[in-house]
This record gives structure tokens, C-alpha cells and sequence, in this order.
């Protein structure tokens, strides 16, 4: 069985900085495609960020792009997510998610536990 541990996440001002970071553990027999999901209030989970098990193919949301990056850890199958010039709007709940294939379509085989992302206007 494999788990995925997340850190990071709080309370920051409008225009300040997060890492968020995420590391399976368990079985791990398989390098994964990693990725970020958030969930606002009242809000559907949305696509933050991905990176395939090589680290050499990205995805990030438009409303993150030039602000938000991701990229994979030192350790196998970790991922972090670098999040700059945070805004009100980035206000959710983070979910990391990881899958042998891809996590594009929001239905990876392993999620976080979650992690509250707050940005004070």
C-alpha cells in the first residue's frame, strides 16, 4: 500500500511565498506521475500543477502559470510545489495526488491528506 505524506501549507500575506512538498511511501514498485489539486470553499477541485516520474514534462494551471512551479524532489517519488506571489484567490485546500499513469483528469489512484493553503488580502 502507498501513502502519500504532504507538508507545508499556513497562513501567509498577499504577495508572499509557500512550498508545499509531498513523498509516497509504502510500496512504492512504480516511479509516479505526481501532481496538485485545490479545493476552495464552495468550489469543485481544480488542477494545479503535474509532473510526470522523470520530472522532464509539466503542467500548470493558467491561473498559476509564472507564479506557481513544480518539480520533483530528491528523493524518489516526491514532488514539491513552489508557490510565489501568493493571491487571495489561492486560498484552498491542497491535495497532492500521485499515479503509475497520469493525475490530469483529477482521478490518480493515491491522494494527500490535504493541506490548508491561506492568503490574507
Amino acid at each position: 500500500q502507498v501513502q502519500l505524506v504532504q507538508s507545508g501549507g499556513g497562513l501567509v500575506q498577499a504577495g508572499d511565498s509557500l512550498r508545499l512538498s509531498c513523498a509516497a511511501s509504502g510500496r512504492t514498485f512504480h516511479s509516479y506521475a505526481m501532481g496538485w489539486f485545490r479545493q476552495a470553499p464552495g468550489k469543485g477541485r481544480e488542477l494545479v500543477a503535474a509532473i510526470n516520474w522523470s520530472g522532464d514534462n509539466t503542467v500548470v494551471a493558467d491561473s498559476a502559470k509564472g507564479r506557481f512551479t513544480i518539480s520533483r524532489g530528491d528523493a524518489d517519488n516526491t514532488v514539491v510545489l513552489q508557490m510565489n506571489s501568493l493571491k487571495p484567490e489561492d486560498t484552498a485546500v491542497y491535495y497532492c495526488a500521485a499515479d503509475p499513469g497520469t493525475v490530469l483528469l483529477g482521478r490518480a489512484r493515491y491522494w494527500g491528506q490535504g493541506t490548508q493553503v491561506t492568503v490574507a488580502s
